[in-house]
């Protein structure tokens, strides 16, 4: 057998495991740092998560700045608003504790404080010039897999649209994955976070940049995502099925670092910022729609036989095997009680064209593995409305 060249880089220790949360304090201490810039939100600061995350820092004798006032879907202003927090605090150490919208606070404001400028400076991949804050990145949810790339994902003030800020140094330092502090989530929380990772693993499998290693993880991911997704719903108190779906959304998202994303991405982006609608809840009505417009690539669809078999839903052979594989998406949206369609949103069709356009200017469009145009989106917004 041959083995496709690849290029592998990985920068992130990772530390799962029940309870994991209290070697917080030690492993910063084993970088060095003696000031540290918590990054957090009000959700975990009432959960409890913030204070516990304090007094392992505290009990390792360093200093704690907090910096909470996170938003869902963090803006370049968000992003300024921490750096100038964190510059009077004088820090030398991030924690970014929290969901997707934290951790890529904490990445911004190392971009910044480190680096100067402002965050459109960085869009794109290896703009910083000088050396960034050592991080360590603590998910509390199972959706973006923040901890494990190098991008901090901002949103700008005005438009709403996301831009990816990447660079290697940028990546944490150490992912601590403690699947107590999943316990937590909203039912609502937990299920469009989980089809986000879940919809991470299916496009990092199929995308245009895909390799041996991305697709080891994507495999990975969706084996745990898709056996712990439901059970996780319905006994979200059990450590087992929540330390499941922490992890799978890890590997997704090093997946992710590896192989980037696809259309459902691209077309969710323009929901989130025109609609307001919830990043999980865009996406897990758009991927059944993109599965069956990739599958139509023979290539494209045996790999999604491969998906679908790894849980027993078909053969990987079976020419069906993309739409076996989106019915079964479908399913898992609907027993998650979330909508399955656009209308069901309450979306505007008039915006669909501008939409469109602005998708097909996304950068995770760009590596589907199918090409895509604004027309392909449209079609692909009318088939989800």
């Amino acid at each position: 057998m041959q083995i496709p060249q690849f290029d592998f880089d990985p920068r992130t220790r990772v530390v799962f495991g029940q309870g994991t949360l209290a070697r917080l304090g030690d492993l910063v201490a084993e970088f060095g740092g003696s000031k540290i810039l918590l990054v957090s939100d009000q959700g975990l600061k009432d959960a409890g998560h913030e204070d516990r995350a304090k007094e392992y820092l505290a009990a390792a004798g360093l200093d704690v700045a907090v910096f909470d006032d996170v938003q869902p879907n963090p803006t370049s202003d968000d992003i300024e608003k921490g750096v100038a927090f964190a510059r009077d605090a004088q820090i030398d150490f991030i924690v970014g504790l929290g969901g997707g919208s934290s951790m890529d606070c904490a990445k911004g404001i190392n971009f910044l404080l480190t680096n100067g400028g402002k965050m459109s400076d960085y869009k794109g991949v290896g703009k910083a010039t000088k050396p960034m804050l050592p991080l360590i990145a603590i998910p509390t949810t199972s959706g973006t897999g923040s901890e494990a790339q190098s991008f901090a994902v901002v949103a700008d003030p005005k438009t709403h649209m996301k831009m990816a800020c990447g660079d290697k140094k940028a990546a944490a330092k150490v992912a601590i994955l403690d699947p107590d502090l999943t316990l937590t989530m909203p039912r609502s929380v937990r299920a469009a976070t989980g089809v986000d990772a879940i919809s991470h693993a299916v496009e990092s499998y199929v995308t245009l940049k895909r390799g041996p290693v991305s697709q080891l993880f994507s495999r990975q991911a969706w084996s745990l995502l898709s056996r712990s997704f439901l059970k996780s719903l319905l006994e979200p108190q059990n450590v087992d099925a929540n330390g499941a779906m922490l992890l799978g959304a890890h590997f997704a998202g090093a997946a992710i670092e590896n192989s980037m994303l696809g259309a459902t991405h691209a077309l969710a982006n323009p929901l989130s910022a025109h609609c307001n609608l919830t990043h999980g809840i865009a996406i897990g009505v758009l991927l059944p729609h993109v599965v069956r417009f990739n599958g139509a690539l023979p290539e494209i669809a045996n790999l999604y036989g491969h998906l679908a078999e790894e849980i027993g839903l078909c053969e990987n052979s079976d020419p069906e095997a993309p739409a076996i594989l989106a019915e079964y998406l479908t399913h898992l949206v609907q027993k998650s009680e979330q909508p399955g369609r656009l209308r069901e949103c309450n979306v505007d069709e008039s915006l669909f064209e501008k939409m469109a356009s602005e998708a097909s200017e996304q950068w995770t469009g760009q590596s589907n593995p199918r090409p895509v145009d604004a027309s392909s989106l449209l079609e692909l917004y009318k088939c989800a409305y």
